[in-house]
């Protein structure tokens, strides 16, 4: 499958060919790595304040660089104005942080008060409706938004400039707004041959299918080069590192009311999360024995489920964890691979934006947060995320080169453009439990493709039959 590239592989070499039977040895390209996820990692962890801390932090990071893009976009002598100090009918700036009220958002309490008197309602795929409106808020006030600005698209915790002018009636019309935009990019190094990352999401080990684990196993053999010719193998040899973003057990494996169940009741859960442990290392000590390996966990994956996620213990990987090519990354993820940047996330902060918004694309969803600079701009309201205080680690202080989220229905990717040149490649990486299907990232040209495995069984042969694609 990679015999297009081989004759571009500065990075595989023959090692030795002692005879001519015998096949030769590529040597793996070995790429300059940086972890830079630190501002991801968690020290004491004290749930004992108040979330209104991490909103005033977000506010008080973003006012600066907003009120300098305000001032970029409405010229200069613009009134940059605070709540409290708004004046009825005057045009001017103000910069705040979005609430978006909603009727069908889900309310605990709600749900405590109304459950003897109501029949349950169907599940929802969106929580918008006609009846929403549009609030910014700042340290000391908050105000009603109309005008030109998109409702059903915005998302609660965004912060934002808007332009126009207060009317009689206490509400704000909105004739334009701005978002921070693309944060500062460093320069992207020019490499020589081509170098690829993989990156996979979603193998939902522990579930019943047997299709996926045999598009696993291919994909393990691809990338350990056991699979191919040599022109396979040698372009297996330019995958410089792998990279596994979140979901690696699969949701059948969770067990929501193991807290309220008799310990007798929920053996059988545990030993499906501790059967699919057990696979996932035996599988990881394929892949870390020829390849550097991050892993990322996921909503489904035995960590925390606040955001920022922490990396996986040790310990759960007796096998692999004994090599120094697997590294336990958290979720988010920040690295450096061959001077190129990588961010990304398993996926949870799009898909809480897609059910809070119209945005219907991962792919519009994933520009959409780094419009806004932001990661997750609906944690904590709708999204569970630590309760900083000092600083929100989620705002985006330098722009990536490859921004990905994993766990989509679908793969996709485009390039954006930001307005001091910058330039991104943004991915959704699809679930590999039911598409099959993984991420190329080319270092070099910063072009993706999808790979995928497929499992078959023709009418005419007993044996299985397997197909590559990319």
């Amino acid at each position: 499958m990679f015999s297009d590239l081989t004759a571009q592989k500065q990075g595989s070499s023959l090692l030795c060919r002692p005879a001519e039977d015998q096949a030769p040895v590529f040597d793996r390209v070995a790429p300059a790595f940086s972890a830079c996820s630190q501002q991801f990692k968690v020290g004491e962890r004290s749930f004992n304040r108040q979330y209104a801390h991490i909103y005033a932090a977000r506010l008080m990071q973003m006012r600066p660089l907003l009120t300098e893009r305000a001032q970029q976009k409405w010229g200069s002598d613009v009134l940059v104005r605070k709540l409290c100090d708004l004046q009825t009918g005057e045009q001017c700036c103000i910069v705040g942080t979005l609430f978006k009220r909603m009727d069908l958002q889900p309310s605990i309490l709600k749900e405590i008060s109304e459950e003897h008197n109501l029949l349950p309602q169907p599940a929802r795929v969106k929580f918008i409706s006609d009846t929403d409106e549009l609030i910014l808020e700042d340290e000391l006030q908050r105000i009603k938004l109309e005008g030109k600005i998109d409702r059903d698209k915005c998302v609660t915790g965004s912060v934002i400039a808007i332009y126009g002018a207060e009317r009689n009636d206490g509400k704000f019309t909105v004739e334009d707004f701005c978002t921070a935009d693309l944060p500062p990019q460093s320069s992207r190094p020019t490499l020589g041959a081509d170098r690829f990352v993989l990156l996979v999401s979603g193998l939902g080990l522990g579930s019943s299918h047997a299709d996926s684990m045999l598009g696993l196993q291919l994909l393990v053999d691809m990338v350990t080069g056991q699979l191919g010719d040599q022109g396979e193998q040698s372009g297996a040899a330019t995958i410089s590192r792998v990279l596994l973003a979140g979901n690696l057990l699969s949701e059948n494996t969770q067990d929501k009311e193991a807290s309220t169940k008799p310990k007798y009741l929920t053996k059988k859960s545990q030993a499906g999360s501790v059967e699919a442990m057990r696979l996932l290392d035996e599988l990881l000590l394929q892949l870390v024995a020829s390849v550097p390996v991050d892993v990322m966990p996921g909503q489904h994956d035995p960590t925390n489920f606040t955001l920022p996620q922490q990396p996986l213990h040790r310990c759960m990987f007796p096998l692999s964890s004994v090599y120094p090519t697997l590294m336990l990354a958290s979720n988010p993820y920040q690295a450096e691979v061959d001077g190129v940047r990588f961010l990304g996330t398993s996926g949870q902060n799009v898909c809480d934006m897609e059910r809070y918004s119209s945005m219907d694309s991962h792919l519009e969803i994933l520009e959409e947060t780094l419009r806004l600079r932001h990661l997750a701009p609906t944690a904590p309201d709708t999204l569970g995320c630590y309760p900083f205080y000092q600083k929100d680690p989620f705002i985006l202080e330098q722009c990536p080169h490859v921004y990905f989220s994993g766990n989509a229905s679908k793969y996709g990717s485009k390039v954006i453009e930001g307005p001091d040149g910058q330039e991104v490649l943004l991915v959704t990486v699809p679930k590999f439990s039911s598409t099959q299907t993984a991420c190329l990232v080319n270092l070099r040209t910063l072009e993706c493709e999808p790979v995928s495995f497929s499992a078959f069984s023709a009418e005419d042969d007993e044996e299985s039959e397997m197909n590559i694609s990319h």
